[in-house]
Formats: C-alpha cells, sequence, structure tokens
C-alpha cells in the first residue's frame, strides 16, 4: 500500500497553576548545562530547567546495569511526535516495529516477534490487545498502539535475562513506568501541550493533546499526579495488491479450449467439467503453470483512530525508610476501518476464465492478459473496533534496615478488544468482459474493467457478511521481592510471585452467500436462483443491484497508471444491511474463535549480585535461579461440543550476567540464561476453525511445550 507522508503543524501550549510550573520541553537547548536549577527566579519568572537530569538518568539506566538494558526517559519521548509508544520504542537498538495502517502497532526485538516480549506497566505483568487489517489479536503479543507515549515517564527494555526478570521472554522484557510525584517539587505543577497534523490525502487535521497535573507536599512525603492525553486521526491507505499469486488451469487461452469431452477429443466444455490433458495445448499448459495475480484490485483504506489515556498515582512516604504507591492506568482506543476495492476474483474462478493477450516474464509470471467471463467483485468493508485497558497496582517499599529491604506489589489489569461490528457487502459481476490486468511495473499495474463497473444493472449483491467478536485478556499479580546486602559488594535477592492470566476470546459470523446451488435464496427467501453451473448474463446468484443500494467510488492518488478504471460501484452498507436484515439474522458460533486459557503460575527466584575488581579490572554479575511452575485450562469447541483440558509443568531457569570495565567509557557485557516463552494461545485450544477463504485448517494441541531456548 502507497501511504502518503503528513505535513505536521504544531503548536505548545502549557499552563502554569500555583506557585510554580515545571514543563518537560522539546528544544535542543534543554540538553545543555542544568545550571538553571540553581537559579533562583523573581516572582514574575518562569524557569524552564530542561532535561539534562532525565537524559543523564537513560545513560546511567544503561551503564549501571549488569544485563543488556536500554531505556527511554522523558526527554526521549517528549522529543519527537511519535503516535503511540511502539514508536518510541523504535528508537532502541535491536527494535523494529510492525505497522498497521501506517502507525506503528507491535514490536521485534533482534528478530523475535512481539509473542516472545512480555511487557510489564508499574511492574506488573500485562497484556493490551488491538484489532490489525485481518482480526483481532488473539495471542500473547502486546499492541502498543493501545497507548499514548506522552502517559509515560520511562520505558526500560530488558535485553536479557535475570534470576529477579520475570519468566516468559525469549526476546526481551519491557517495562512501562507511569509517573513519580514524589521525585517532583513541592506544590502544584502543570502542564499542557497540543499539536496538529496534517493529512494530505485525507485533508484532515488531526488534534493530539495532552496534559499533567501534580502536586506534592512541603514535607515531600505525599503527593499525586494525573496524567491525561488524547488523540484524534484520520488517515488513508490508498493503493493496490494481488493477494498473493497462484498457479490454476484457466477455461481456454486466446480461444483454444483448455478442457475437453474426454483426454483425446477435441471438443470443448466451456466453465465446468471435462478433463484437461497435460500436452494437448502448448498455449494451455504454459499458462496453467505460470503464476498469475489471485486477486488483482486497487482500493482505499480509511481509518478513523480516537485514542484516550489517562494514569493517576498516590504515593506517601512516612519517612525515608517507607514509600506506599497506588497507580492506575486507562486507556480507550477507537478504530475506525472502512475498505472499498474494486478486483476481479481469479481465485477458485480460473475454469470459466478465458485468457487472451498475455505475457509471461522471466520469473514465470502471467504479468499481462486479457480476460473474458471474467469474475469481478467490488467490496465495502466496514469494522468498529474498541480497546478498553484498566489496571491498578500498588507498591510497598520498605527498608528494614541499612542492608535488608522488600517490595510487595499487587494489582489486576485487564484488556478487551471488542468488535461489535465487522460487516462486509459484496457486489458480483460473473461473467465480464474484456478485463485488462498488466503487471509490467509491479508496484503500479494497470487495471482495467471492460464491461461497465458504474452500471448497477451489472451487478447483483451476491454475498453479505458480519463478524462480531471480543478478545479479552486479564492479570492478577502479588509478588514478595528481597534484597539483603551482606557486604558493599555483595547483595542476596530473593523473592516469589503468584500470577494468574486469564484469556477469552469469543466470535460470530453472520456470513451469507446470497444463493447457493440453485433453489431459493438464503437471505429473504425471494430469489429463485441458478444451479452453480449455469453461466452467463442470464444466471441469477444474487439480489438486483439498485441505485439505492449501491454508491460511486473514486479512488485517488494511488499510484496508478494512465488507463486505470478509478471510478466503480460499491454496496452502500447502510441500505444494503437494511435491505437483507443483516443484523438481525441470528449469528452463527465461530468455533475455532469461542475459546479460552487460564494459565496459574507460582514461583520464586534466588539471585546474587556481585561487584568489585579482579586484577585491576572492575567487573559487576548477576547469577540466579528462577523456579515457576504453571497450571493450564484450556477451553474449546470441537465438532460443537465443549471440551476442556487441564495440564501443567514447570521450568528451572538459571542465568547469568557479566560486566566488565576496562575503562571509564567501555562496558564488556556477557550473559547466558534458560529461557522460555508460553505456547502460542491460538495453539493451546482443544478445538479448532476451517478457513475456506485462504484452504486452511487450524486445530489446537493444548499439550504443547513452552518455547525454550538457552
Amino acid at each position: 500500500m502507497a501511504i502518503h507522508a503528513m505535513r505536521s503543524i504544531r503548536a505548545l501550549t502549557r499552563l502554569a497553576c500555583g506557585a510554580s510550573l515545571a514543563v518537560l520541553a522539546v528544544s535542543p537547548a534543554y540538553a545543555q548545562d542544568a545550571a538553571a536549577d540553581e537559579t533562583v527566579a523573581s516572582e514574575d519568572e518562569i524557569v524552564v530547567t530542561g532535561f539534562r537530569a532525565s537524559l543523564g538518568a537513560a545513560l546511567n539506566v544503561k551503564r549501571e546495569s549488569v544485563a543488556a538494558v536500554d531505556a527511554i526517559v522523558a526527554e526521549d519521548i517528549a522529543k519527537f511526535p511519535d503516535q503511540n509508544l511502539a514508536e518510541s520504542l523504535q528508537r532502541i537498538p535491536g527494535i523494529t516495529i510492525q505497522r498497521d495502517g501506517g502507525e506503528g502497532r507491535g514490536i521485534t526485538v533482534r528478530g523475535l516477534g512481539s509473542q516472545f516480549t512480555r511487557v510489564r506497566v508499574n511492574g506488573l505483568e500485562t497484556v493490551a490487545t488491538s484489532t490489525d487489517g485481518a482480526s483481532a489479536n488473539r495471542d500473547r503479543a502486546f499492541d502498543f498502539n493501545v497507548f499514548a507515549s506522552e502517559l509515560f515517564s520511562s520505558i526500560v527494555v530488558h535485553k536479557t535475562a535475570s534470576a529477579e526478570l520475570d519468566e516468559g521472554s525469549l526476546g526481551a522484557v519491557v517495562d512501562l513506568n507511569t509517573g513519580n510525584p514524589l521525585a517532583g517539587k513541592s506544590g502544584f505543577t502543570a502542564a499542557l501541550s497540543a499539536q496538529g497534523s496534517y493529512n494530505d490525502l485525507s485533508e484532515n487535521v488531526g488534534p493530539r493533546v495532552a496534559g499533567l497535573l501534580s502536586w506534592v507536599n512541603d514535607a515531600g512525603t505525599l503527593g499525586f499526579a494525573v496524567s491525561a492525553a488524547y488523540s484524534d486521526q484520520k488517515t488513508l491507505e490508498l493503493g493496490n495488491n494481488s493477494v498473493r499469486w497462484a498457479q490454476a488451469r484457466f477455461d481456454s487461452v486466446d480461444g483454444a479450449p483448455c478442457w475437453t469431452t474426454t483426454a483425446t477429443s477435441g471438443v470443448g466444455v466451456a466453465n465446468s467439467g471435462g478433463v484437461y490433458t497435460n500436452g494437448r495445448s502448448a498455449a494451455c499448459d504454459e499458462v496453467a503453470l505460470a503464476f498469475h495475480p489471485r486477486i488483482p484490485r486497487y482500493g482505499e483504506i480509511a481509518h478513523d483512530k480516537k485514542r484516550l489515556g489517562i494514569t493517576g498515582s498516590i504515593q506517601f512516604a512516612p519517612s525515608d525508610a517507607t514509600k506506599i504507591s497506588l497507580d492506575g492506568l486507562y486507556s480507550s482506543f477507537k478504530h475506525q476501518r472502512r475498505e472499498r476495492w474494486g478486483e476481479v476474483l481469479l481465485r477458485s474462478n480460473e475454469r470459466s476464465i478465458n485468457v487472451s493477450e498475455y505475457e509471461i516474464d522471466g520469473d514465470n509470471n502471467l504479468i499481462s492478459a486479457t480476460l473474458d467471463d471474467a469474475w469481478v467483485r467490488t467490496e465495502h468493508y466496514l469494522r468498529k473496533a474498541k480497546t478498553e485497558f484498566y489496571q491498578v497496582g500498588a507498591t510497598w517499599d520498605q527498608d528494614v534496615s541499612d542492608n535488608f529491604r522488600f517490595t510487595l506489589l499487587g494489582g489486576l489489569s485487564k484488556s478487551t478488544a471488542s468488535i461489535p461490528l465487522e460487516t462486509t457487502l459484496v457486489f458480483d459481476d460473473r461473467d465480464a468482459q474484456d478485463y485488462r490486468y498488466d503487471y509490467s511495473d509491479m508496484k503500479n499495474p494497470l487495471l482495467t474493467f471492460g464491461t461497465s463497473v458504474t452500471d448497477p444493472a451489472n451487478f447483483q449483491l451476491a454475498e453479505i457478511r458480519d463478524r462480531p467478536s471480543e478478545v479479552e485478556n486479564k492479570f492478577r499479580t502479588v509478588q514478595l521481592r528481597t534484597e539483603w546486602d551482606l557486604t558493599d559488594g555483595f547483595t542476596v535477592k530473593a523473592g516469589g510471585v503468584y500470577r494468574r492470566f486469564d484469556f477469552s476470546s469469543v466470535a460470530f459470523t453472520r456470513d451469507t452467500v446470497v444463493c447457493g446451488n440453485g433453489g431459493v435464496d438464503r437471505v429473504l427467501g425471494t430469489l429463485a436462483c441458478s444451479p452453480s453451473s449455469a453461466f452467463g448474463p442470464a444466471a441469477i446468484y444474487g439480489f438486483p443491484v439498485t441505485s439505492g443500494l449501491s454508491e460511486l467510488f473514486t479512488l485517488g492518488k494511488a499510484g496508478q497508471p494512465s488507463g486505470t478504471t478509478t471510478e466503480w460501484l460499491v454496496p452502500n452498507l447502510e441500505t444494503g444491511t437494511d435491505f437483507t436484515g443483516l443484523y438481525n439474522r441470528t449469528p452463527a458460533l465461530d468455533a475455532g474463535n469461542n475459546r479460552s486459557v487460564r494459565e496459574e503460575v507460582t514461583g520464586g527466584y534466588l539471585q546474587f549480585d556481585a561487584k568489585g575488581e579482579l586484577g585491576g579490572l572492575r567487573y559487576a554479575l548477576n547469577a540466579g535461579i528462577r523456579y515457576v511452575h504453571t497450571d493450564q485450562t484450556s477451553n474449546g469447541l470441537s465438532s460443537g461440543a465443549a471440551v476442556t483440558v487441564e495440564r501443567s509443568y514447570e521450568d528451572w531457569l538459571p542465568s547469568m550476567n557479566l560486566a566488565l570495565f576496562p575503562h571509564d567509557d567501555i562496558i564488556i557485557r556477557a550473559a547466558v540464561a534458560d529461557v522460555m516463552t508460553r505456547p502460542t494461545l491460538g495453539n493451546l485450544t482443544p478445538g479448532g476453525s476451517v478457513d475456506g477463504f485462504n484452504y486452511r485448517i487450524n486445530y489446537g494441541n493444548p499439550f504443547l511445550d513452552p518455547f525454550r531456548a538457552t
């Protein structure tokens, strides 16, 4: 797809509240010496102190960690107009992102996909899911597009394992941290930022607003912070795709029939039946063995995304030895996706299509051809999706003595990705003439419809679809971490964890082909459908299209060459769904996507940290072992019956990290560990599904072992 760049119009507004104002700014000048921190301002001055401390904090996180760690803090997050967390994370070495609709969504760490990465928010593991171009996320992968980057004060990526770090990652553990009010100055602090981005395809200005309000008492023992971020963005994707390439035998090539009554007969059999004999027609064989586009098409995908995030934190530190924190996070991400396509459905219909004026390139691709009796299709698709995420967590940090301390934390989170509406209506013209495609320029092919695609009389409303669904992920966690400094250079760490993860997916379908193999139609019962073996203008396979059931679509600047058809009729979703009563139809269970998994994890760890010098060479290391026991319960549907499977497994995960400091500016790190990632959720269902469109049969195995590696 071609995605045109956006021009940005940015404005920044800041408000002062109370006696002081600390503004997080976005100018290179703020990285200079922070002497302003010591400056005493007059009553009518506003002191902008910048982020030197923030930059130093990020470097210190990387330098002081024994393991391989990267961090992004306030300065890094603020200075780029990232649309969401994924785009902030891509600035870390070794991380790439996957995009959906031009916006970052998931991450890949050193070649390992999102399902191999664990994410913690304020120390608690969680999952937030949304939808992509195909369906809802029903896996362990974390969708970072749910959150605005402004909501987080720091992001830390652990690229190597240690015993104290939560298990479940082969790639990385990502820590997302919201505000820390007691780290700020006493009194009230407020900040507001606003910006807009202009998209020259959608011709829309998308607003983006973020704000912060915090307060700390004079003693520095009690504080709160609230932040919020909102954005509204409309974007367009314009382009083409072929929906992969395939081989198949066609009805005829250059007028010569490819199918005959018998292997030795020369009498052709059109459209269906007959016998195909290799070697009888060189042209038929040549075209059959070449790869042709399955569904060549141009179209438009329109995105409407609204993102709201709110964080809140209360901290109480009655003494230097005690700090209690209560953190909350809420996010709402609404995404409407509308697609309109004009295409030829070669897939599965080659038997009735006649090929002429064709060209096969040196890579055995049927890069251009004229098609008669082509199955022309136009589609109008609309999906409305919403993700809501909640998390509440509490942390108690306690220094029991000068050399012993503990952290007790617990919390719960819930992510619900719902698709109340996922509708497609389809117009077909199954005997279109003189369709021409030319992929000589693979990026911008020429696609030309011969039969009019703006005349309702040429189309029939042939299919209606609706696929509502919902995916829910819940975490409940209680964790204890302790540290005991035996000497200045030797620390013992130990802890335990209980974590329960619940995943559930429900899905339904209202998919209906209007006409089956003859008889009365399956929607209204008012049509006398033709048998599927009937072809030609008289064949009835759907409802006659009228101007009231259709709307004219005009393709914008999609890179199409001159001569490409740029206007065609698509179904009108409002009138089409009313006419067919689509939303009143009783939905059927989508058996393969009605499933759930529960995992109860108990475990603990023991880790030894040491630092010192050996032969004049400074070193730091940690070594330890983590134990986890997993009780797994999988539920699904098999042959329409509910099936539940229970199992348990355990893992012992030793690890060691070593850092050497041959010079003040050089750190050499080495790490070794046993790691594991639990099986893909879709593979744990005891049921399965059949995908007729992509010719796939998927059945799970709840006894799959985790991915394990060293």
